[in-house]
């Protein structure tokens, strides 16, 4: 599994990439290994309002189907469309081209709230450890 430095991850199992003001939010790699192959998605759409912590879409697998949870709120600026033609995407590559959503962030104080690499790492570990 990996944990690339240059995102913000949150317990929800989701990452961003922030530039500016605008974060790119997808699945984490770990998740995307526990959901196995994942059969579809369903994600907000532009214009869309989400909160920290609360929906922004729901994901089905062989395994589970959950709500994907916003590391960050604001508006939803952009939407990824190529993952209704091909969710296989977040299996094979969830930290760039399995990009879910991208949000204009309302309060950047907000990603105090998230995880570095390292911290994502470890909490990952303990987890995996308790279940």
């Amino acid at each position: 599994m990996s944990f690339p430095d240059d995102l913000l991850y949150s317990r929800e199992h989701t990452w961003v990439r922030m530039d500016g003001d605008i974060a790119t939010v997808g699945i984490t790699d770990y998740a995307q290994d526990k959901l196995d192959e994942i059969l579809s998605v369903e994600l907000f759409p532009v214009d869309s309002s989400v909160e920290q912590g609360e929906p922004f879409g729901v994901i089905e697998s062989l395994k589970v189907t959950i709500e994907l949870i916003s590391p960050v709120g604001g508006e939803i600026i952009s939407v990824n469309e190529d993952l209704a033609d091909d969710v296989g995407i977040l299996n094979s590559d969830s930290y760039d081209t399995g990009w879910m959503i991208a949000v204009e962030v309302r309060d950047l104080g907000e990603l105090d709230n998230l995880l570095d690499a390292d911290t994502y790492k470890d909490y990952v570990e303990e987890y995996e450890e308790v279940v």
